[in-house]
């Protein structure tokens, strides 16, 4: 008479299931199986290097900045001129989600807050489109100009320019860095804008004498209106003479102080009045409004380089390290670049740690099995496993433009200890049902009885880590910031896991195959398998016997965790330890920038005293990019 419930699992073979045909199909069509990870492999490796590199995620909004400077104007003027009629036309742009305005003195920034799907070149273009339409809307001599095409986390790379001998001063640190390292370094592949800093701007001063304005009786406009015109060059046309053309032009450059002395500003009974009498002209500094300070040893001049949106940050810092050092020969004698800021050790550090992991999960896999089975070929089914699962997951991000950061790399850490459980299951079930054999197997009844281990356990193993793959699921329910934090993780640990549970059913099957040759030992002649299951029987036999004292143990231990979880703090961001600090002070409004360039020094002294601390570099004001509103009174050190 036959057992109703072996007929009962009879009915529900397990090698019927879809999956169990999948791995019986791998097997026959080994070649494909193997061409096919091999093929993952490369492509993988290709992708993995073409995948951005970057610190964290890029948690800004798409946002397009218009900077527009208004010369001499008080915030209000610039408000009511500037600010506002920008800000009223950009309202009306396509998939516009917010739009904000800041006026200070003489500068008026605008922010145009698109919707998070909103692709960033197809944003400016709209932004553009608007500016082209505002006509005489603005005010004579405030151009409005759009920031770099680069986003909240642009600045990868800060340096700044040192002259300890004394030989070259601020303005001509300044010069050197508006005139010759920021032009070459905007070449660089991936940089969007160099950024200067610190330092003295050189101008030409008109210094009108009220009096000697009064005297000759020419008005303060007339002033302005002759210098405007006085160094300009006007074409004409050709001179034809004998066989040859000459192009006729009128040169009114002014090359220096005396030029400008020379304009004429006003005609007295036929008598020229030139500026020189009635002004001083000197040499002297722009009104600045960014200052920056080295190791309490002074002032300085910096430059700071944005990234291009998109672009590989480690790769774009290799390029300007590259281009920085060549163009340090073309220095004066004395002066040099400090690097102060440099984002490569963090990013390199992100990859360095995904490195570690899967280095010590290989070991660690290996050693399990070895362990547990005591056969070292079956071990190198994990380890050849897991690498594919996770060039598996940079394939995909290449693909979709996932960034390769800390978020990213986290997930794919988070799933190396489930992708590599199918590979363990699956060659521990295949020792199993080889050591249970009485005689060394032929390749017939080697082969059939890996088919039957896999089939045995494979559709469970897949369906598992499909369970757990679909458990991030809710994480892309989620809305602005937070997506752009979370979504990076998720996305790469659900494709690791995808990977892992294809191959679980596909390649570790052909893997065992190949690998799990030879005499397997039996589970009791294992002394660390006898050992475990020695400890480990009377353990179960009394939690099945005391059934309900087990459940209220477990309960007990479920409730109490309730109060430590909410004495538990919250942050958005998780801490990064990059190794550097970020001190944000504000003095009160007003604050001369003499006093400010005393305050930064005196702090990055007194930051020097302590005995760990390396560089400080400080900043007080903003850097003249559209990405930089800091007012004067914000220290950034």
């Amino acid at each position: 008479m036959s057992d109703p419930h072996s007929d009962d699992l009879a009915g529900r073979d397990p090698s019927k299931s879809g999956i169990a045909k999948l791995i019986s199909w791998s097997i026959s069509n080994q070649l494909i199986v193997l061409t096919l990870a091999a093929a993952l492999a490369i492509s993988g490796w290709l992708a993995l290097d073409r995948t951005p590199l970057d610190a964290v995620p890029d948690l800004t909004d798409t946002q397009i900045i218009i900077r527009t400077d208004f010369p001499g104007q008080s915030p209000q003027i610039v408000e009511d001129l500037v600010t506002y009629p920008l800000s009223t036309n950009m309202l009306g742009l396509p998939k516009t989600k917010d739009v904000r305005g800041a006026s200070m003195f003489g500068t008026s920034f605008v922010y145009v807050i698109f919707e998070d799907d909103v692709d960033l070149y197809w944003a400016r273009s709209r932004v553009v489109e608007a500016l082209s339409r505002l006509g005489s809307e603005l005010p004579p001599g405030a151009v409005p100009q759009i920031g770099p095409d680069a986003t909240g986390v642009g600045w990868v790379y800060q340096y700044a320019l040192v002259d300890k001998t004394g030989g070259t001063d601020l303005a001509q640190l300044r010069s050197l860095q508006d005139w010759f390292l920021k032009l070459e370094l905007a070449g660089v592949e991936g940089v969007s804008e160099v950024a200067s800093v610190g330092g003295f701007v050189r101008e030409y001063q008109v210094l009108i004498d009220p009096n000697r304005l009064r005297a000759y009786d020419v008005p303060l406009r007339r002033i302005s209106e002759a210098v405007k015109a006085a160094s300009s060059e006007v074409g004409g046309r050709v001179l034809e003479q004998g066989e040859s053309e000459f192009v006729i032009r009128s040169s009114g450059y002014v090359d220096d102080k005396a030029d400008h002395g020379n304009v004429v500003v006003y005609a007295l009974d036929g008598t020229p009045v030139l500026l020189s009498d009635v002004a001083r002209i000197i040499e002297g500094p722009a009104l600045r409004r960014g200052i920056v300070e080295l190791n309490g040893e002074g002032e300085t001049v910096a430059g700071i380089v944005i990234m291009r949106d998109g672009e590989n940050a480690l790769q774009v810092i290799e390029r300007v390290k590259t281009k920085l050092a060549d163009l340090q020969r073309g220095l004066p004698d004395g002066v040099e670049i400090v690097t102060v800021y440099d984002r490569a050790p963090l990013i390199e550090g992100a990859v360095e740690y995904l490195q570690h992991k899967l280095i010590e999960e290989g070991i660690a896999v290996a050693l399990v099995i070895l362990i547990f089975l005591l056969h070292v070929r079956s071990s190198f089914v994990a380890i050849i496993t897991l690498p594919l699962g996770v060039l598996g997951a940079f394939l995909i991000m290449s693909f979709q433009g996932v960034t390769a950061n800390i978020m990213s790399l986290g997930g794919i850490a988070i799933a190396i200890g489930a992708m590599v459980d199918a590979s363990i299951v699956l060659v521990e079930n295949a020792s199993r049902k080889l050591s249970e054999l009485d005689e060394k197997p032929d390749a017939k009844l080697h082969r059939q009885t890996v088919i039957a281990a896999a089939q045995e356990v494979g559709p469970g193993i897949f369906f598992s880590l499909l369970i757990i793959t679909v458990s991030f699921l809710p994480v892309f329910a989620l809305t602005g910031e937070s997506f752009r934090l979370f979504s990076p993780l998720a996305f790469t640990k659900t494709y690791a896991m995808a990977f892992a549970a294809i191959l679980s059913v596909t390649l570790v099957p052909v893997l065992m195959l190949y690998l799990m040759r030879g005499r397997m030992r039996r589970e009791q002649e294992n002394p660390v398998n006898a050992f475990f299951v020695w400890v480990y029987k009377p353990i179960i036999h009394a939690a099945l016997r005391f059934k309900w004292i087990t459940v209220a143990l477990a309960l007990a231990l479920t409730a109490s965790v309730i109060v430590p979880i909410q004495r538990l703090g919250s942050e958005f961001m998780p801490a990064l330890y990059e190794g550097e600090l970020l001190y944000m002070p504000t003095t009160l409004p007003g604050v001369s920038s003499t006093k400010m360039r005393e305050i930064l020094g005196q702090t990055n002294r007194v930051m020097m005293t302590v005995p760990e601390v390396e560089r400080v570099f400080g900043k007080a004001g903003r850097a003249d990019t559209a990405t930089d509103p800091a007012p004067l009174t914000m220290i950034e050190t």
